[in-house]
């Protein structure tokens, strides 16, 4: 007859346990969050950037939001996989959830800097004073921003 082997969590082991049950209900959300931060004129800047992002009549879309996670998805992944790391060497959820959110809205802030975009007409260069897309009073890359909430939980 076989012996039998009884496993036994450590306490480590629940206390990550306790973390990715606690993760499991969360999500980061990164961009813009309505109500947070409003133009010189009081439009939200959540639909600025949804206007940029998708493009209206009048203006083509600067698809900043896509851009950053196509064109940063091997960095985003290897934070991934540090997180996981960090979470193994003691971190807690929040922390490693905060460092994923800082690094990501970094990355969106950038990529409205250095993102490849339909230029600006010569109608809206004369009117800003800038041939850069996306770029007028900083206001709009200065609003990104990041939340840590409970999966499905509605914005007020």
């Amino acid at each position: 007859m076989a012996a039998r082997i009884i496993d036994k969590i450590t306490p480590d082991g629940r206390r990550l346990e306790r973390i990715l049950r606690d993760l499991d209900k969360k999500e980061i959300r990164i961009g813009f969050q309505r109500g947070k931060a409003t133009d010189e004129n009081g439009v939200d800047m959540c639909d600025i950037a949804m206007w940029n992002e998708l493009g209206t009549s009048h203006s083509p879309a600067r698809p900043f939001m896509r851009q950053t996670v196509d064109n940063h998805e091997g960095e985003i992944n290897a934070l991934l996989k540090q997180a996981r790391q960090s979470l193994l060497g003691g971190y807690s959820g929040e922390q490693v959830l905060k460092e994923i959110g800082l690094k990501v809205k970094d990355m969106m802030q950038n990529e409205i800097i250095n993102g490849g975009f339909v230029p600006n007409a010569a109608s809206t260069i004369r009117k800003k004073g800038s041939d850069r897309p996306l770029i007028d009073t900083g206001r709009m890359r200065q609003s990104v921003n990041y939340e840590i909430k409970a999966k499905g939980e509605r914005d007020e």
